[in-house]
């Protein structure tokens, strides 16, 4: 199954129209321009009753993965200059400021030094300054910079943490204010966002008015590479639990998508090729193998305009799925519990396809096998030899060096599967699809 350009340009223009058209209608509704200097005060009596026995800036900073910040009261924001005020006339305490870059991955320098960086304040006295907005939901801020592009991190630096931060600290649905914000990432994971919150979002690259929240909390907190723990959660939510988040997003679209009937169990195949390395470079070996088996397979080759309710409709409906370690294999979210999951994994990425796959497979309650290739199948034989130690050693050649990992192994490795191997795997996947699919047919 092939994925049309043309078709995912016009379907990621229509969700931006709509979802503009309802930005705009929402604003217009609820914009007071400018608030006089008693609604500022009365708002704030409004708010710091909740909130009064809170300090007014709260910041953890001693998780590995992210910080957390919270202003626990009125807050303004100004977004000319990505700061937030926390305005309290009855403080007796100096001004305090602190900053923050709201992403999940605070260990890797790099790549949070491309992340916004806002201004946490606090005032002992109200300013002059104006309200546009005036929100009665708290707003939650955070940046979708950094690896976003990647389908792997969209869900594991955006989707996943933003669910937890929501079930962990909010009772109600707060107000989404985004730094580092593209509309095209708005557009794509809007059928997901609106059912995390009924607000329309603020993007703060864009935004030029002052809003004013009865409370602000920035960042995300991240359990770990897709990964959600029960025990750290209020109401012990799994990553089940998100997944059903998937299926209340893109059900009301799916059967607008849904492939045809089957009487074989579907395999959808994910297909990398061109210059993206661990492409499969017998793939229309392996789809002969599969069809003799017994499957019916789907070519899946997702891109970055690939339909997500057009996926979905593919793969929710599919019995197994098969492709060699990469972010394309974050599409195995789509397939419902039971259904079997094979990855391929190249020499040399033993840690990253458990933890990044493997691992968070096993929790969404699919039939996971692994299928590790042997250095015969690996392009990497023609390059060094099978005596070099990239081949011999891989795990001494990585160790505590991703780079070499990147490198070597991610970015500079195709496959070519041993197909009297692979169809012994296929035959296996066969009999558990096919009892799945009957399954299926019974209930």
């Amino acid at each position: 199954m092939k994925r049309k350009t043309s078709t995912g340009v016009i379907l990621c223009l229509g969700f931006l129209i709509v979802f503009s058209l309802h930005q705009i209608s929402f604003w217009r509704s609820s914009r007071k321009f400018p608030m006089s200097s008693s609604e500022i005060k009365e708002q704030i009596e409004d708010w710091r009753a909740p909130v009064l026995n809170e300090p007014p800036i709260n910041c953890d900073r001693s998780k590995y993965r992210y910080d957390l910040c919270t202003l626990n009261g009125p807050t303004v924001m100004n977004p000319t200059n990505s700061t937030f005020l926390i305005v309290d006339p009855t403080t007796q305490t100096p001004p305090t400021t602190q900053k923050i870059r709201p992403y999940p991955r605070k260990w890797e320098t790099h790549v949070m030094s491309q992340i916004k960086e806002l201004t946490l304040s606090t005032s002992g006295a109200l300013t002059t300054g104006t309200c546009h907005f005036r929100h009665d939901a708290p707003a939650l801020v955070f940046s979708s910079g950094g690896y976003t592009g990647n389908f792997w991190h969209d869900f594991n630096d955006g989707l996943v943490p933003l669910f937890v931060t929501i079930h962990s600290l909010f009772r109600e649905d707060p107000i989404l204010v985004i730094a580092n914000c593209r509309n095209w990432w708005l557009t794509k994971y809007v059928e997901i966002l609106r059912q995390l919150t009924r607000y329309p979002i603020i993007n703060l690259d864009n935004e030029t008015a002052v809003h004013c929240f009865p409370s602000v909390t920035f960042g995300l907190i991240s359990h770990g590479d897709l990964s959600i723990t029960p025990s750290l959660m209020p109401n012990s939510e799994t990553l089940l639990d998100f997944r059903q988040l998937l299926d209340r997003s893109y059900s009301p679209a799916r059967d607008h998508h849904l492939p045809p009937p089957t009487t074989r169990p579907r395999l959808v195949l994910v297909s990398r090729k061109g210059n993206v390395s661990r492409v499969i470079l017998n793939q229309a070996d392996v789809i002969r193998a599969a069809e003799e088996v017994g499957f019916n397979v789907e070519v899946f080759e997702p891109n970055k305009f690939t339909s997500l309710p057009e996926a979905y409709g593919l793969i929710n409906r599919s019995h197994a799925m098969f492709g060699v370690h990469g972010a394309a294999l974050t599409y195995s979210y789509f397939l419902r519990p039971g259904a079997v999951f094979i990855q391929v994994m190249p020499l040399g990425l033993d840690w990253v396809s458990e933890n990044c796959f493997g691992a968070p497979a096993q929790q969404l309650g699919l039939d996971y096998m692994l299928y590790k290739i042997k250095v015969e199948e690996s392009s990497l034989v023609e390059k060094y030899g099978k005596d070099d130690l990239v081949l011999k050693n891989p795990k001494a050649v990585v160790k505590n060096n991703w780079q070499n990992t990147h490198k070597i192994y991610l970015k500079n490795q195709d496959v070519r599967l041993d197909l009297d191997r692979v169809r012994k795997y296929l035959k296996v996947a066969y009999k558990k699809a096919k009892r799945f699919m009957e399954k299926e047919i019974q209930g």
